[in-house]
Protein backbone atom coordinates (compact mmCIF):
# COMPACT_ATOMS: atom_id res chain seq x y z
CA UNK A 1 0.00 0.00 0.00
CA UNK A 2 2.86 2.63 1.00
CA UNK A 3 4.98 1.32 -2.19
CA UNK A 4 1.42 2.65 -4.44
CA UNK A 5 1.31 5.59 -2.42
CA UNK A 6 4.97 6.98 -2.76
CA UNK A 7 4.35 5.85 -6.89
CA UNK A 8 0.90 8.03 -7.15
CA UNK A 9 2.73 10.65 -5.33
CA UNK A 10 5.29 10.54 -8.23
CA UNK A 11 3.20 10.73 -10.96
CA UNK A 12 0.85 13.25 -9.68
CA UNK A 13 3.89 15.67 -9.19
CA UNK A 14 5.46 14.68 -12.73
CA UNK A 15 1.79 15.62 -14.22
CA UNK A 16 1.24 19.06 -12.17
CA UNK A 17 4.79 20.49 -12.92
CA UNK A 18 4.52 19.88 -16.49
CA UNK A 19 0.93 21.02 -16.17
CA UNK A 20 1.58 24.22 -14.23
CA UNK A 21 5.58 25.61 -14.08
CA UNK A 22 5.77 24.81 -17.69
CA UNK A 23 8.86 22.12 -17.75
CA UNK A 24 8.85 19.89 -20.91
CA UNK A 25 10.06 16.13 -20.85
CA UNK A 26 13.22 16.78 -22.25
CA UNK A 27 13.69 17.83 -18.87
CA UNK A 28 13.74 14.35 -17.68
CA UNK A 29 17.32 13.70 -19.92
CA UNK A 30 18.54 16.18 -17.47
CA UNK A 31 20.69 14.82 -14.73
CA UNK A 32 18.58 15.35 -10.63
CA UNK A 33 20.90 18.26 -10.04
CA UNK A 34 20.82 20.23 -13.14
CA UNK A 35 16.77 19.92 -13.32
CA UNK A 36 16.54 21.16 -9.47
CA UNK A 37 19.80 22.15 -7.28
CA UNK A 38 20.22 25.16 -10.38
CA UNK A 39 16.71 26.50 -10.46
CA UNK A 40 18.15 28.96 -7.78
CA UNK A 41 19.90 30.65 -11.10
CA UNK A 42 23.42 30.16 -8.60
CA UNK A 43 24.77 27.81 -11.39
CA UNK A 44 22.96 28.06 -14.56
CA UNK A 45 24.23 31.32 -16.46
CA UNK A 46 22.81 32.49 -19.35
CA UNK A 47 24.03 33.49 -22.56
CA UNK A 48 23.85 36.52 -24.80
CA UNK A 49 20.75 36.81 -27.31
CA UNK A 50 17.19 37.83 -27.29
CA UNK A 51 14.77 36.96 -24.58
CA UNK A 52 11.31 37.10 -25.92
CA UNK A 53 8.73 37.64 -22.95
CA UNK A 54 6.66 34.19 -22.06
CA UNK A 55 2.99 35.75 -21.93
CA UNK A 56 2.00 32.98 -19.72
CA UNK A 57 4.45 33.61 -16.97
CA UNK A 58 5.17 37.16 -17.09
CA UNK A 59 3.15 40.42 -15.01
CA UNK A 60 3.10 43.89 -16.53
CA UNK A 61 1.34 45.19 -13.38
CA UNK A 62 0.29 47.88 -11.17
CA UNK A 63 -1.29 48.91 -7.85
CA UNK A 64 -2.96 51.87 -6.96
CA UNK A 65 -4.60 53.54 -3.47
CA UNK A 66 -7.87 53.13 -3.44
CA UNK A 67 -9.98 55.94 -1.34
CA UNK A 68 -6.80 55.88 0.54
CA UNK A 69 -7.29 52.56 2.12
CA UNK A 70 -5.84 49.76 0.05
CA UNK A 71 -4.02 49.12 -3.06
CA UNK A 72 -6.39 47.84 -5.83
CA UNK A 73 -4.01 45.86 -8.25
CA UNK A 74 -4.05 45.56 -11.99
CA UNK A 75 -2.22 44.13 -14.68
CA UNK A 76 -2.12 44.04 -18.76
CA UNK A 77 -3.28 40.67 -20.20
CA UNK A 78 -1.78 41.52 -23.73
CA UNK A 79 2.04 42.31 -24.39
CA UNK A 80 5.32 41.13 -26.27
CA UNK A 81 8.41 42.18 -25.00
CA UNK A 82 11.98 41.45 -25.56
CA UNK A 83 15.25 41.61 -23.21
CA UNK A 84 18.39 41.46 -25.46
CA UNK A 85 20.86 40.59 -22.87
CA UNK A 86 24.67 41.03 -22.78
CA UNK A 87 25.81 38.21 -20.80
CA UNK A 88 29.46 39.49 -20.41
CA UNK A 89 28.24 43.02 -19.89
CA UNK A 90 25.01 43.06 -18.18
CA UNK A 91 24.88 47.20 -18.74
CA UNK A 92 24.83 47.17 -22.72
CA UNK A 93 21.67 44.74 -22.86
CA UNK A 94 18.12 46.71 -23.98
CA UNK A 95 14.95 46.00 -22.78
CA UNK A 96 11.60 46.85 -24.37
CA UNK A 97 7.70 46.05 -24.82
CA UNK A 98 4.71 47.32 -25.57
CA UNK A 99 0.95 46.66 -23.87
CA UNK A 100 -2.20 46.86 -25.00
CA UNK A 101 -4.64 49.41 -23.20
CA UNK A 102 -7.70 47.39 -24.00
CA UNK A 103 -6.24 44.27 -22.24
CA UNK A 104 -6.19 46.17 -18.46
CA UNK A 105 -7.40 43.62 -16.36
CA UNK A 106 -8.23 44.41 -12.45
CA UNK A 107 -10.59 41.41 -12.15
CA UNK A 108 -13.72 43.79 -12.68
CA UNK A 109 -15.45 44.38 -16.04
CA UNK A 110 -16.61 47.78 -15.29
CA UNK A 111 -13.69 49.14 -13.86
CA UNK A 112 -11.45 47.68 -16.66
CA UNK A 113 -14.28 49.63 -19.34
CA UNK A 114 -13.74 52.85 -17.15
CA UNK A 115 -9.81 52.79 -17.33
CA UNK A 116 -10.05 52.63 -20.91
CA UNK A 117 -12.11 56.23 -21.21
CA UNK A 118 -11.03 58.87 -22.13
CA UNK A 119 -10.69 60.25 -18.03
CA UNK A 120 -8.00 57.65 -17.62
CA UNK A 121 -6.38 55.80 -20.24
CA UNK A 122 -8.04 56.75 -23.37
CA UNK A 123 -7.59 53.22 -25.40
CA UNK A 124 -9.10 53.92 -28.43
CA UNK A 125 -6.87 56.94 -28.84
CA UNK A 126 -4.18 55.96 -27.20
CA UNK A 127 -4.30 51.86 -27.72
CA UNK A 128 -0.28 51.13 -26.40
CA UNK A 129 1.70 51.54 -23.25
CA UNK A 130 5.47 51.67 -24.57
CA UNK A 131 8.86 51.35 -22.71
CA UNK A 132 12.24 51.31 -24.15
CA UNK A 133 15.08 50.71 -22.11
CA UNK A 134 18.13 53.34 -22.20
CA UNK A 135 20.29 52.86 -19.85
CA UNK A 136 21.34 49.98 -17.37
CA UNK A 137 23.66 50.47 -14.36
CA UNK A 138 24.34 49.12 -11.03
CA UNK A 139 24.50 51.38 -8.02
CA UNK A 140 26.08 49.47 -5.23
CA UNK A 141 24.65 45.86 -5.42
CA UNK A 142 21.83 46.96 -7.08
CA UNK A 143 20.91 46.89 -10.81
CA UNK A 144 19.06 50.20 -12.17
CA UNK A 145 17.09 49.99 -15.73
CA UNK A 146 16.08 53.59 -16.89
CA UNK A 147 14.07 53.74 -20.28
CA UNK A 148 11.09 55.59 -21.46
CA UNK A 149 7.64 55.26 -21.05
CA UNK A 150 4.92 56.06 -22.58
CA UNK A 151 1.13 56.32 -21.98
CA UNK A 152 -1.21 58.10 -23.78
CA UNK A 153 1.08 59.72 -26.22
CA UNK A 154 3.50 61.02 -23.17
CA UNK A 155 6.78 59.72 -22.57
CA UNK A 156 9.38 60.22 -19.58
CA UNK A 157 11.50 58.63 -18.55
CA UNK A 158 11.24 56.28 -15.33
CA UNK A 159 13.82 53.83 -13.42
CA UNK A 160 13.50 50.28 -12.37
CA UNK A 161 15.70 49.04 -9.66
CA UNK A 162 15.91 45.52 -11.08
CA UNK A 163 16.98 42.07 -10.22
CA UNK A 164 18.35 39.45 -12.03
CA UNK A 165 16.68 36.52 -10.60
CA UNK A 166 18.13 33.97 -12.35
CA UNK A 167 18.21 30.85 -15.46
CA UNK A 168 17.01 27.90 -16.29
CA UNK A 169 18.86 25.86 -19.55
CA UNK A 170 17.46 22.77 -21.02
CA UNK A 171 17.67 21.41 -24.25
CA UNK A 172 14.93 23.30 -25.92
CA UNK A 173 16.57 26.52 -24.70
CA UNK A 174 16.85 28.92 -21.84
CA UNK A 175 14.36 30.55 -19.45
CA UNK A 176 15.92 34.02 -17.32
CA UNK A 177 13.91 35.32 -14.20
CA UNK A 178 13.71 39.54 -13.71
CA UNK A 179 11.59 41.60 -11.47
CA UNK A 180 11.48 45.02 -10.87
CA UNK A 181 9.30 47.58 -9.10
CA UNK A 182 9.13 51.92 -8.98
CA UNK A 183 6.51 54.13 -8.73
CA UNK A 184 5.14 57.00 -11.42
CA UNK A 185 2.92 59.94 -10.70
CA UNK A 186 0.20 59.19 -13.57
CA UNK A 187 -0.84 62.89 -14.04
CA UNK A 188 2.80 62.76 -15.44
CA UNK A 189 1.16 60.94 -18.44
CA UNK A 190 -2.14 62.61 -18.73
CA UNK A 191 -4.33 60.72 -16.42
CA UNK A 192 -5.96 62.95 -14.56
CA UNK A 193 -8.93 61.66 -13.22
CA UNK A 194 -9.87 63.86 -10.20
CA UNK A 195 -12.51 62.71 -7.72
CA UNK A 196 -12.19 63.16 -3.83
CA UNK A 197 -14.05 62.32 -1.12
CA UNK A 198 -15.50 64.88 1.19
CA UNK A 199 -12.62 64.64 3.24
CA UNK A 200 -10.40 65.29 0.47
CA UNK A 201 -8.85 61.89 -0.14
CA UNK A 202 -8.49 60.92 -3.56
CA UNK A 203 -10.62 58.19 -4.87
CA UNK A 204 -7.54 57.20 -6.48
CA UNK A 205 -4.45 58.37 -5.47
CA UNK A 206 -2.01 59.93 -8.11
CA UNK A 207 1.16 57.61 -7.26
CA UNK A 208 0.86 53.92 -9.39
CA UNK A 209 3.11 51.65 -8.07
CA UNK A 210 3.84 49.77 -11.48
CA UNK A 211 5.38 46.10 -10.95
CA UNK A 212 7.76 44.15 -13.38
CA UNK A 213 7.71 40.30 -12.95
CA UNK A 214 9.52 38.93 -16.23
CA UNK A 215 10.40 35.23 -17.66
CA UNK A 216 11.84 35.33 -20.62
CA UNK A 217 13.15 32.85 -23.28
CA UNK A 218 15.65 32.00 -25.72
CA UNK A 219 15.27 29.01 -28.01
CA UNK A 220 18.44 27.10 -28.25
CA UNK A 221 20.61 27.58 -31.24
CA UNK A 222 19.72 25.13 -34.19
CA UNK A 223 22.04 22.33 -34.77
CA UNK A 224 23.55 22.64 -38.71
CA UNK A 225 23.01 20.55 -41.12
Amino acid sequence: MKGKLFLSLIVFSFVFGTAFFGFSTDATNLSFEQRFLDLDGKKDEGGSGAYSFDKAHTFIGFRVKHMGLIEVPGYFRDFTGTVNYDAKDVSKSTVEFTAKIASVDTGVATRNAHLQKPEFFDAEKYPDMTFKSTKIEKKGKQWMLTGNLTIRDVTKSVTFPFDIVGFVVGEKGTRMGITGETMINRRDFGVNYDSKLPNGTPSVSDEIKVTLQIEANMSAPQPTK
